[in-house]
């Protein structure tokens, strides 16, 4: 059965239709937005960081190890729940996870000590780690592959949004009050979230009319060596191992080699979170338009360009530092939403949920493991600049350039698959 199978209701309605029908719209509104409440949970740990450790009266070692626990949770999380991921109705798993995210959440919120904190992480990581690869399997359910471009386009605004709205009302929140209240304002839209979700959403259970694999772990099996996602999972892993390396130092970089002052630190990242949000739905229709497979090479050229120029900036002007930022979003944009549109063509319908859980956890791992290697190759010296920041880019543009070539087979596949002239 082919990925167009499933999406054949909407397919012989809209093949010729460009835009989204009224509930279409809602759902990809719902999706972004839940996006955003897990994106921001996590994020806002690091600039809550120098808030909460003198708050819980804990060491910077120990607060890694809670921002880390989530990470590692969420990735054993998505293999844990690759198994099950399409035996259920792909709402009712949303609702599920997004629950157990919201109650880990609330644990952060009432946290008095360290032990309630990481426990409230790990909880968080659990949940939240699967409700990306839910996102994606209810997109390739219900929307057809010359749409879905344009739908990654929106809900992967939801990164950029967490940091033009969210971070900055955090830590507004967190100064005016505590740390607990960020937490907690967050849970309070997840309630609201978990409420529409269960009353406008419709269910999303075309999939269990498929046969299906009794046994969970014979699923998880028949899913991870499938020959034919091989490729896609290696591909999914390079381009987060790669994007991974530079997030971590980014603002050490910038403002000790870069020589941005750190109160200025906050604009750079609010004008690149709004280009973002500009940017982002523009890719999507640009990767439906013009093909996804151009787009991304035009993403692999961008962040090639951009990835060599940032790490060998020397001190520059504010204005300079924002441009290369913006333009330097631009190519990661154009790189992530035209992959996630075209992986998410490859499983047969009986195997989303499974190869979309185990992509989101081979992206939360290498991930981790890319933060890890970047640790390891640069050093800071007393002034706190860093030495060998451009050996990362290095790293980054090589595993770029693999993931272009890679990708070139794997939509290959997609486009022999459907028959049809969409990637």
């Amino acid at each position: 059965m082919t990925d167009q199978t499933l999406a054949a209701p909407i397919d012989d309605q809209q093949e010729r239709q460009r835009g989204f029908t009224r509930y279409q719209s809602l759902l990809v509104a719902l999706l972004a937005f839940a996006q955003f409440t897990i994106i921001l949970d996590f994020i806002i740990m690091s600039p809550l960081g120098a808030i909460m450790m003198p708050s819980l009266n804990i060491t910077a070692a120990q607060f890694g190890v809670a921002v880390s626990a989530y990470a590692f949770s969420a990735g054993l999380s998505g293999i844990l729940a690759a198994g099950f991921a399409d035996r259920f109705d792909r709402k009712r798993l949303l609702l599920f996870f997004y629950t157990g995210f919201t109650l880990g959440t609330a644990l952060c919120a009432v946290a008095q000590d360290y032990h309630v904190l990481l426990l409230g992480r790990v909880v968080t990581g659990l949940f939240g780690g699967v409700i990306g690869s839910v996102v994606l399997a209810i997109v390739t359910d219900l929307f057809p592959l010359h749409l879905r471009g344009r739908v990654m386009g929106f809900v992967q605004t939801a990164f950029a949004a967490s940091q033009v709205l969210g971070v900055p009302a955090g830590l507004f929140l967190a100064n005016r009050w505590s740390w607990h209240v960020c937490f907690a304002a967050i849970v309070g839209l997840a309630i609201v979230t978990i409420a529409i979700i269960a009353f406008a959403m419709e269910p999303v259970d075309a999939h269990l009319k498929l046969k299906q694999d009794r046994n969970p772990f014979h699923h998880l099996v028949a899913t991870v060596f499938e020959p034919r996602y091989t490729l896609a999972f290696a591909v999914t892993t390079l381009l987060a191992t790669g994007g991974y390396m530079l997030m971590p130092f980014s603002s050490a970089f910038t403002v000790n080699n870069i020589g941005i002052d750190i109160v200025h630190l906050p604009t750079i990242y609010l004008v690149s979170g709004l280009f973002s949000i500009v940017t982002g739905p523009l890719v999507g229709r640009a990767a439906d338009n013009f093909g996804k497979y151009p787009t991304f090479v035009f993403g692999c050229a961008m962040t090639v360009l951009m990835v060599l120029i940032y790490t060998h900036l020397g001190h520059v002007s504010l204005v300079t530092a924002i441009t290369v930022n913006v333009l330097l979003f631009i190519g990661i944009f154009s790189r992530m939403i035209p992959s996630q549109a075209v992986m998410s063509a490859i499983p047969d319908p009986s195997q989303r949920g499974s190869f979309s859980a185990i992509s989101a956890s081979l992206q939360q791992l290498s991930g981790g493991l890319g933060s890890v290697l970047a640790a390891a190759i640069i050093s800071q010296q007393p002034d706190g600049s860093l030495l060998h920041f451009e050996r990362i880019g290095y790293v980054v543009v090589t595993t770029t350039l693999i993931t272009m070539v890679a990708m070139y087979f794997v939509q290959k596949s997609v486009a022999e698959r459907t028959g049809k002239r969409v990637v």
